[in-house]
């Protein structure tokens, strides 16, 4: 999954229709890290799909003119490094995004179960804390930051729902992480009990929803570019399970999708350990996603969608 920090892409025939529900609906989430010769942007984040029930750690830096970049976990270990050669090393470094493979976190009756990474499981191998961010500048100096990560995992969006004729893609909020909520006899209470969560995931404020419609196409298929996504402001408090929330798809962007085209949706949950200063400004860490995943969805049907 690469829903965080990728760009959609988009044709020119639509770009104006999603450039400006873009621009209008998404809120800004710039985290400088640093005091000194910081770097513009460090962030460290648990990603989880709830509907494939997989789970994996994405990392994002970003800085001017650097020739190579480095994360070291709370225990003083390496765990990312990266360097320019020849051009790149010429034109230099900035923004570096990445995420690790995302294995399952249950057991699906197919995946060795040596490849299962439960929730415990990944907490052992991603220490929650301070991520040390350094880079070595250009002219020989070097950048610092740093990134929180937490355990505050925002529920998993439930009831995710695309009416075909009004473009209205609907949700609502959850209780639990979906496919990766532990198997009895663990639970998600005794996951808090035992500080593999920093809390229950319903009691996660969710800062912001990230909506994404996307043509179920191959990625050959003219129409595999053109998506849609968008973020919208989340409740910023815990909020009980079942609250409901919609976003209406452009009527442009549908039309241009042309006949009989499938598409599936994904809505993600972004939130974690954040409070609301008396500026209206996020403080903490809030990077943290769930995903869920639906599809079957057949827009501007003609002669149907081929199953």
């Amino acid at each position: 999954m690469k829903q965080l920090f990728n760009p959609s892409r988009i044709s020119a025939s639509t770009a104006s229709v999603l450039l400006v529900w873009c621009v209008l609906a998404t809120p800004a989430f710039s985290q400088e890290c640093g005091d000194e010769q910081p770097f513009g942007e460090c962030r460290v984040l648990v990603e989880i799909n709830s509907s494939d029930g997989d789970i994996g750690f994405h990392w994002l830096t970003d800085g001017g003119d650097l020739v190579s970049t480095r994360i070291d976990d709370p225990n003083g270990a390496k765990v990312f490094e990266n360097r320019g050669f020849g051009p790149l090393l010429d034109q230099k470094l900035t923004e570096t995004f990445g995420e690790s493979a995302e294995p399952l976190c249950w057991d699906d009756g197919e995946v060795d179960v040596d490849e299962i990474v439960t929730m415990r499981d990944f907490r052992d191998m991603w220490e929650p804390g301070t991520y040390q961010v350094s880079g070595k500048l250009d002219q020989g100096g070097k950048a610092f930051g740093e990134a929180e990560l937490t355990y505050y995992l925002p529920a998993a969006p439930q009831e995710v729902e695309f009416n075909e004729i009004t473009g209205v893609i609907s949700w609502k909020s959850g209780d639990d992480l979906g496919m990766c909520t532990p198997e009895a006899p663990d639970s998600l209470a005794q996951l808090v009990a035992d500080e593999v969560l920093d809390e229950f995931p319903e009691d996660v404020p969710v800062l912001a929803w990230e909506v994404v419609l996307e043509p179920d196409v191959d990625d050959t298929d003219p129409r595999a570019g053109l998506v849609f996504r968008t973020r919208v402001g989340g409740p910023l408090v815990a909020r009980p399970a079942g609250d409901s929330y919609s976003v209406t798809v452009p009527a442009d962007y549908l039309a241009a999708l042309g006949d009989d085209t499938p598409v599936k949706i994904e809505v993600g949950a972004i939130g974690g350990d954040f409070e609301i200063d008396e500026d209206d400004e996020v403080d903490g860490d809030n990077d943290n996603a769930t995903f869920t995943e639906t599809e079957g969805f057949c827009v501007n049907e003609d002669e149907g969608c081929d199953d």
